[in-house]
């Protein structure tokens, strides 16, 4: 239990005792930092049930917590605050309690409780991965392992969009080049090469566009009649009649892709333990809305499309199939969901990360799944985030002007380097230590960029920012590790024994206290589904060990004691560090 937990119902006992009422509620807040005080508590809701002076009440309050727990050292009340001062031994109790435990912070799961399945990725196969789909799996990857450390099972899934007339662009323009390349002839990456071929589609379709409009047509019947186009919705016919040359010609190009993604995943960091594919799930989804038309849940047209009235839950009437029959992307969400359920029973919930331009389609969704009456409907989140922007500006796939996944980690890698050599940070190193420590301190900076950052804000990420060495980023906290991992090779000494009497420096203090928080930092990160929560707590605590860093002698202290403790703290803070960096997907160097 934290002070907070502790004190509750002493000050519930004591508002009984003394004022012969009860209080369901006790605000706590952070002490300011020009008051004496560790934890504060806010007298102002007691006068609903309390009469009298809050300075009264706060000191009758605190007099009763000194007398009757042994935690409570003095007091001091400022308007309606009561100010409360813990004895350094609950202090000391507490980072004994935790120094050796190796999971502090994380909470166990239980057989019974029901999983979490969380989307994310979600790419294209007709494109590589880009800046965007990195904002998107750091955020669905640092979500999932901050559930997993709340105490959730989680299953890390995507679904990937393998079919539509996209990926037949690519084919079509790979066909007609009559190249015959390959990753392997080509020496790109898969993802690369089909991506190319999806750009040359579109220059070749849009100077058709342009010459159909000089002998006279609008633009868009030249769109429409244009030869390209209407070749790749051939294609698409063709595939979906299951025509042998084009079934094998996208099996073969979606493979080069898949092969390219997972190259990315691995040096970006993430994984998944399931994958769903378009193609799979097009047609998911039918079935349930005959139930549905059954139930009268959904209606049908007399055009012979089937739809779902929402106007009364404030939204609008949706179509989840059309007259001739097919499908929609609603209709293959709904049924992806209840198939994901069946292949994962345990499934309670399910967290989609997506953009903020799909707001309306998962409200749309998740209400629907409740009215087809399933029970995991209620736990359904949608992880919706803003959107990237570079300083240059927007992003536009079709011209070839995205930034692309891969060459971005190279270049954060290339900047880390640059700034580092700039700075001396690295002499003394051989080059491969150099170069992994590269690797790890750009990734660490695009990684913390992105989640310190509120989930729910448009972003511009700047890659010369990210990586400096002070201020609130990846690098600085990194280097505060590895600061202290040098502090303990050098502690030569064995400093494992129990501390339990030693008078606090404040510097002290303040560092246990942070710890302290870092258990209901996961707990909060995970109900908000916010890595930025995590971030921006490593942020704080590193700056206080920094503060401590320079306020109190750590190996040159003279009092064996005192230098045992501060080693022990310096360990536990770097162990926090490290762990809550593993749920953001970040590494950290021993040596920088």
């Amino acid at each position: 239990m934290n002070v907070s937990e502790i004190l509750i119902d002493p000050i519930k006992k004591a508002i009984s005792e003394l004022f012969d009422t009860t209080v369901d509620k006790v605000e706590f807040q952070a002490t300011r930092k020009d008051f004496e005080g560790d934890i504060t508590v806010v007298i102002f809701p007691f006068l609903k049930v309390i009469k009298g002076n809050p300075m009264e009440i706060g000191k009758a309050i605190g007099t009763y917590l000194v007398n009757n727990v042994p935690i409570v050292e003095k007091f001091n009340v400022v308007s309606g605050f009561l100010n409360i001062v813990i004895a350094d031994a609950y202090y000391l109790h507490f980072l004994n309690e935790i120094r050796t435990e190796p999971s502090f912070g994380f909470k166990s799961t239980t057989a019974d409780d029901k999983a979490v399945m969380v989307e994310y990725s979600s790419p294209n196969t007709n494109k590589p991965l880009h800046l965007g789909h990195i904002r998107n799996n750091l955020l669905g990857f640092s979500v999932a392992e901050i559930l997993k450390a709340s105490g959730k099972k989680v299953y890390k899934t995507q679904i990937i969009n393998d079919r539509g007339i996209h990926i037949c662009k690519s084919m079509l323009a790979w066909k007609q080049s009559n190249k015959n390349e390959t990753p392997e002839s080509s020496g790109l990456k898969g993802d690369k090469l089909v991506g190319n071929y999806y750009v040359a589609f579109d220059k070749k379709y849009k100077s058709e566009i342009n010459e159909l409009i000089a002998q006279g047509q609008t633009e868009e019947e030249a769109k429409k009649k244009a030869p390209s186009i209407l070749e790749a919705q051939q294609m698409l016919l063709d595939w979906e009649a299951g025509k042998p040359e084009v079934m094998e010609l996208w099996k073969t190009m979606n493979q080069w892709v898949y092969d390219g993604f997972e190259t990315t995943y691995k040096n970006l960091g993430v994984d998944f333990d399931s994958y769903y594919y378009e193609s799979n799930t097009y047609l998911l989804g039918k079935e349930v809305v005959q139930f549905g038309l059954e139930k009268g849940i959904f209606e049908k047209d007399p055009d012979g499309s089937v739809w779902i009235d929402l106007t009364e839950d404030g939204l609008d009437r949706k179509i989840v199939l059309r007259s001739d029959g097919t499908a929609v992307y609603m209709t293959q969400d709904i049924g992806t969901a209840i198939q994901r359920v069946k292949d994962f029973p345990d499934v309670g919930g399910m967290v989609y990360t997506v953009g903020n331009e799909q707001d309306y389609h998962f409200k749309v969704l998740f209400l629907i799944l409740k009215k087809l009456g399933f029970d995991w409907a209620a736990n359904l989140y949608h992880l919706s985030y803003g959107m990237v922007e570079l300083p240059s500006g927007k992003m536009k796939s079709r011209e070839g002007t995205v930034v692309d996944a891969d060459d971005l980690m190279a270049e954060m890698t290339e900047t880390a380097a640059k700034i580092s050599q700039e700075l001396g940070k690295l002499d003394g190193y051989s080059d491969d230590e150099k170069q992994r420590l590269y690797k790890i301190i750009g990734l660490g900076a695009l990684k913390y960029f992105m989640l310190k950052v509120d989930p729910k804000k448009n972003m511009m990420f700047n890659p010369e920012e990210s990586v400096d060495f002070t201020g609130n980023t990846g690098p600085f906290i990194q280097y505060t590790y590895a600061r202290i991992q040098s502090i303990l090779r050098k502690a030569n000494f064995d400093y494992s024994d129990l501390i339990l009497k030693i008078t606090l420096h404040p510097k002290e203090k303040e560092l246990i206290k942070l710890l302290e928080t870092y258990p209901i930092t996961i707990q909060n990160a995970a109900q908000q589904h916010s890595p930025a929560l995590i971030a921006n707590y490593t942020y704080e605590l590193v700056k206080e060990y920094n503060s401590f860093y320079q306020s109190v002698p750590i190996l040159p202290e003279e009092d064996l004691t005192l230098k045992a403790f501060r080693v022990q703290l310096s360990q536990k803070v770097a162990e926090t560090i490290k762990s809550a960096f593993s749920l953001l997907g970040i590494e950290v160097p021993e040596r920088m």
